[in-house]
């Protein structure tokens, strides 16, 4: 295992994680996973699949509350604050936003959707709520394609369609972090291209071990410390 360096001088982390594991029940996902996710950078993930990294987002995120069996060890500090010992879990989640691969619409219209969070926190203002709406769905690349029908319901939409409603929803609870399980921002994805093309930095998980992590385009131009990162990269396997 290969552990992150230390961010340059003056770059600050929002992540940083330090020898990490994960257990389900005696099955290992993910062990001695140390790293930093700077400030403002896209942080790509990529390995193939059952190699840690959805439970990786998932451990972020502390889902391992509601996850029956799920152990973590080591220690996520956010802003320097260890995620464990944050006692509102519903106020880290909302500032550490997560979309998983399967788009779970709310049996909601569009708009609903996305002003849910927005109402929650005590916005009830419409022209505040379609200011919220509208730019959201901006940011999701979604309103160009729905600003006409924004009363019809959510579970309608495209497969591709629910997926930006869901992350435009994630995005209306302005997260500090935004974690993508399998989508084209930490990015987690089986796709190594997606990463080589938006991730500032990468790192490599294989069963169960964070293999290395470096700038993205010194990977992709063979500059690896590990063969196994070469070969994943390459093609051979995965």
């Amino acid at each position: 295992m290969v552990a992150a360096t230390g961010s340059p001088e003056g770059v600050r982390n929002k992540v940083e994680v330090r020898d990490l594991a994960i257990r389900y029940g005696s099955a290992t996902a993910l062990a001695g996973v140390s790293l930093e996710v700077r400030e403002h950078e896209i942080f790509g993930i990529i390995g193939p699949a059952n190699s840690g990294k959805t439970s990786f987002l998932r451990a972020l995120n502390r889902m391992d509350l509601f996850t029956p069996g799920m152990a973590v060890e080591g220690q996520i500090l956010f802003d320097g604050r260890d995620v464990r010992k944050w006692r509102n879990v519903y106020a880290l989640r909302r500032r550490i936003g997560v979309v998983f691969p399967l788009p779970v619409g709310l049996p909601l219209t569009i708009y609903d959707n996305v002003a849910l969070a927005p109402r929650l926190r005590g916005i009830r203002k419409k022209a505040e709520l379609d200011v919220i709406v509208e730019r959201c769905l901006q940011r999701a690349a979604l309103w160009d394609e729905v600003k006409d029908r924004l009363d019809s319901l959510g579970s309608l939409l495209s497969g591709g369609q629910q997926q930006r409603l869901t992350i435009a929803r994630a995005l209306s609870q302005d997260p500090d972090l935004l974690l993508l399980d399998e989508f084209s921002i930490a990015v987690v994805t089986n796709l190594v291209q997606q990463a080589r093309r938006l991730a500032d930095r990468t790192a490599f998980f294989l069963t169960g071990e964070m293999v290395e992590v470096g700038e993205t385009d010194a990977l992709f131009a063979g500059e690896v410390r590990d063969e196994r990162t070469r070969q994943y990269l390459e093609g051979r396997f995965g």
